[in-house]
């Protein structure tokens, strides 16, 4: 079961803030939130039903830390379009 815990976060940059005017939401979560647990964790705790869900899985970049090979975490990312008029508050609430 999905739990608000697996979102990360709702992104903020100049591509999502034009994506916010017309509706829609873009989350970061964990690679095992699925599109159903999403929905649920939105009406409950958002109190919002999306009307659309897409995903996108986003591997990792290969960085050098001090010299060794690393690797930042894989994450999905979540293009949740909500109901006209509809708004969330933000995760930290």
């Amino acid at each position: 079961m999905a739990d608000i815990t697996d979102i990360k976060s709702i992104l903020y940059t100049e591509k999502t803030i034009e994506l916010q005017e017309s509706g829609v939401v873009v989350v970061q979560t964990s690679t095992r939130m699925t599109k159903n647990g999403l929905r649920e964790v939105f009406k409950e705790y958002f109190g919002v039903s999306p009307l659309k869900i897409n995903s996108l899985r986003q591997s990792g970049k290969v960085k050098k830390f001090k010299g060794k090979l690393g690797k930042r975490p894989d994450f999905k990312k979540f293009y949740v379009t909500l109901p006209e008029g509809a708004e969330i508050a933000s995760l930290s609430a």
